[in-house]
């Protein structure tokens, strides 16, 4: 009987126990934005006992006893506290503001900061840790990116076209929580794929098996369907240096950490047996571009285990006021961690006051690791791949595929996108940006343009008007067809155009093309694919075209465009070239029997003349990324190793009527040297040879610039015209500083304005051969020449500038050290672009 009263005494406090037992669970976000908070505390008021968020911001704790509140605070946002309704399971969320974060100094005490011996392990253990570590590894990836404008003014909100969708945005600010302020939704996206690595040789490769887009202006997903994956949401801490929005940013854990940051041992903690450390980092100089925020590092291998850092707007970023990554990290079995999940949000300034800015945010997801299993060399040969039917799921797939279900205001901004884009005024706004963008008007299968070339004057047509089309993808996705007619009102001609292309292959791209086109010309911008500035390019087409020396020309060419192999493409052409300078226009004549008798006999002379040309061109790239846009394929460059080109080109008299034989060779090579703090270069190498007789329109007209405009592919210093070669070699290097000389004085920091320089030099001659082949005087007439380098002195000429001026605005000032005393040379000038750059 004792017994049995001490078993029932013993359940009853078991019980007892028990039923005071209960647990408190909820989420962290941001009451901005609403989106979570990874790893924020949330604890009892006024005791130790708590816990850590996870990464989407969610967090449980169990009690035992009645409590009175709860807490949760976070890096960088006020604290907040509930009260707690007695002790029974129940949820409470958080919505944290963001607090104002002042820079501290940092206090320098005797002995070591006790975070650098652990930053010290950290470094030494890199290349055990970093996946590159990894003979290869492949994953399922989860990708999510939406895009919401943000911080809507009052002024914002009275424009006509926000009155007509009040309502979606008075349901959408309801949707954000307690704390949350208004946006609309603007573009949203998901995203399965497979994401594939090998070591050596470097390859990796995304297989995209679907996607779900929604988006204002989005017609079609499936340009949009190659960006959004995990090729370009690779964050790897363990490198130095991380390439975002296009700007290179230090590691808190760069081999040289020291340099770059202060350190801060926040906090140490057991989990499943090892010590996790959290460290704050700090940038030295709050203009660098440098991260701050925590890291996780695991004491059993010295690796980042998790990161929570942003860069603040006090960095040298345009349109920016924060850049937040959220990183978690896990062990592979091999060792090296990979990614878990990352979230990245890029929140994007209002232009001013009366606006409204933008919030990107963007999220990952991975899940099945394979490691040290690497695919064959083959399987890489296109980086990006969409898979059959790409854009065609139900929601069936989605909720069978997500690694985590969408969050009911995620549900609603689908629905709120298809709501927003029927409404008319916007369908009206959205098609102006289109035309604005794309320089086309699309109407159905045919794009009306480009805009910018509909209308202009010069002193040869004078009014010129010209319309021009293009079928698009809708019309086919193998046939393209395009054309265009112009009209001068004082020369009174009729210039046209007109193309066909076929796509061969998208697999390992592959195309056709023939073109035709009669037009006016000019000689000095024979090579316009120089003129990279659109402002230039646009100019040189404006006012008196007589120094650039115009012609009307007739063109014909066929194109054979295929991709050999990863990184090597080839470009043959078939090229009819008629090359007829008018009267008035300047005048040009030249030898064309140059092997018979002297220079300045009696013999024929030609003032035109007719090319038939056959080239091959070679470019390779070795880590070079394309991705389809429509119809066309579209170069995102290369990000270590240079881009080389070699083309040889052969002129065969007799075919098609053509008058000279000649062969031209060139060789180019374009590398970006990345310099961490110090910014970023860019050099150009550029040779070629023509060992032909020929008249100096197939030479090779160097490209100078005598507008306003800088063109950072021409020799700005140069006059239209100035120097011709038939052999040259030629250097061109191009900095940014990206703030770093600038930074340290106080005007100029607040202004953010960046230091930027350049230089220049050119090698050249043109053979005896080919100067004589010009005669002085055809008659009475006078004809025009032209001027060549002295192969033993080369042109140079070296800028420096200002860039950032209002955020838009660059001014560079041009010295030219060379040939100083031909005739219209400057010393010194000034030129002026426009540029949107982050």
């Amino acid at each position: 009987m004792r017994i049995i009263l001490t078993l029932l005494s013993f359940f009853t406090i078991v019980i007892s126990t028990f039923s005071q037992s209960f647990t408190l669970k909820g989420r962290v976000t941001d009451a901005e934005n609403g989106d979570p908070i990874p790893f924020a505390n949330v604890v009892v008021k006024g005791t130790t006992i708590g816990t850590v968020c996870d990464f989407d911001g969610f967090y449980s704790l169990k009690l035992s006893k009645k409590i009175d509140s709860l807490s949760s605070i976070y890096i960088g946002y006020q604290m907040r506290t509930k009260k707690v309704n007695g002790p029974e399971n129940q949820t409470i969320n958080f919505q944290l503001k963001e607090a104002g974060i002042e820079l501290n100094e940092v206090v320098i005490k005797p002995g070591e900061n006790p975070a650098w011996p652990i930053l010290r392990q950290v470094v030494l253990n890199k290349d055990f840790n970093d996946k590159r570590a990894l003979i290869s590894y492949e994953y399922e990836a989860y990708n999510k990116l939406e895009v919401d404008i943000d911080k809507i003014s009052e002024k914002f909100k009275k424009k006509r076209i926000i009155k007509k969708i009040q309502n979606v945005l008075d349901s959408i600010g309801k949707a954000t929580g307690e704390d949350g302020k208004p946006i609309l939704p603007f573009f949203i996206s998901e995203s399965i794929s497979k994401y594939y690595y090998n070591k050596d040789p470097e390859q990796q490769k995304e297989q995209i098996e679907k996607t779900k887009i929604s988006g204002l202006g989005m017609s079609e997903g499936e340009t949009v369907s190659q960006i959004i994956g995990s090729s370009f949401q690779d964050y790897n801490f363990y490198r130095n240096w991380l390439n975002i929005v296009n700007k290179d940013f230090v590691s808190p854990i760069a081999d040289g950490w020291r340099i770059y940051y202060d350190y801060v041992l926040e906090d140490s903690t057991e989990k499943n047996g090892d010590w996790i450390y959290r460290i704050e980092v700090t940038p030295k100089r709050a203009q660098d571009l440098a991260f701050r925020g925590s890291i996780w590092i695991n004491r059993s291998d010295w690796a980042l285990e998790r990161v929570d850092l942003y860069i603040s707007k006090e960095a040298n970023i345009n349109f920016i006021d924060k850049i937040k990554i959220q990183q978690e990290l896990k062990k592979t079995t091999a060792g090296p961690y990979l990614p878990l999940k990352n979230r990245v949000t890029i929140d994007i300034s209002n232009l001013n006051k009366n606006w409204a800015g933008m919030i990107a945010k963007f999220y990952t997801s991975t899940k099945d690791y394979v490691v040290n299993k690497p695919m064959n060399n083959k399987f890489f040969q296109k980086p990006i791949e969409l898979l059959e039917d790409v854009g065609k799921s139900d929601e069936i797939f989605w909720a069978n595929r997500r690694h985590d279900s969408l969050s009911v205001t995620e549900k609603n901004v689908f629905k709120m996108i298809d709501t927003v884009r029927k409404i008319p005024a916007v369908k009206t706004y959205v098609e102006i940006v289109n035309i604005l963008v794309n320089g086309n008007k699309r109407i159905g299968k045919i794009d009306y343009g480009p805009y910018l070339n509909t209308y202009g004057w010069n002193n040869i047509e004078g009014h010129r008007v010209r319309l021009g089309f293009k079928t698009n993808h809708y019309f086919s996705k193998k046939w393209i067809f395009g054309g265009y007619g112009a009209y001068g009102f004082t020369d009174t001609r009729i210039k046209y155009g007109f193309e066909v292309n076929r796509i061969l292959s998208r697999k390992r791209w592959a195309a056709i093309g023939f073109e035709h086109k009669y037009d006016l010309e000019q000689l000095a911008l024979i090579d316009n694919s120089l003129a990279t500035n659109g402002l230039f390019f646009a100019f040189t087409r404006l006012g008196d075209l007589t120094r650039t020396r115009p012609y009307y020309s007739e063109v014909s060419k066929i194109t054979f465009t295929k991709e050999i192999a990863k990184g090597l493409n080839i470009n043959l052409q078939g090229y009819v070239w008629s090359f007829r300078p008018e009267r008035g226009f300047f005048s040009f004549a030249y030898f064309n029997d140059p092997f018979h008798g002297q220079p300045g006999s009696d013999q024929s002379i030609s003032t035109q003349f007719r090319t038939t040309e056959f080239s091959c061109e070679l470019k390779y790239g070795k880590d070079e990324t394309f991705i389809e846009n429509e119809n066309r394929r579209i170069s995102l460059g290369a990000i270590q190793w240079p881009i080389l080109t070699f083309k040889y080109t052969a002129g065969v008299k007799g075919i098609l009527k053509s008058d000279l034989n000649f062969h031209k060779l060139q060789f180019s090579a374009v590398q970006f040297i990345r310099y961490g703090l110090l910014g970023m270069g860019k050099v150009s190498l550029t040779a070629g040879i023509t060992p032909s007789t020929v008249p100096y329109p197939i030479l090779r007209a160097h490209l100078g610039n005598q507008t306003y405009f800088t063109n950072l592919s021409a020799f700005n210093m140069m006059q239209f015209f100035e120097f011709v070669s038939d052999r040259f070699a030629s250097v061109n290097y191009q900095h940014n500083f990206e703030g770093l000389l600038l930074n340290s004085l106080p005007l100029v920091k607040k202004l953010k304005l960046r230091f930027v320089a350049q230089g220049n030099i050119l090698m050249g001659d043109v053979s005896r051969k080919n100067k004589e082949l010009i005669p002085d005087k055809v008659g009475e007439q006078k004809i025009q020449g032209f001027t060549s380098l002295d192969p033993t002195k080369p042109y140079a000429e070296v800028g420096y500038g200002v860039e950032n001026i209002f955020r838009i605005l660059r001014i560079d000032f041009f010295h030219r050290l060379t040939y100083l005393d031909n005739p219209g040379a400057r010393k010194f000038g000034a030129k002026v672009t426009v540029q949107f750059k982050l």
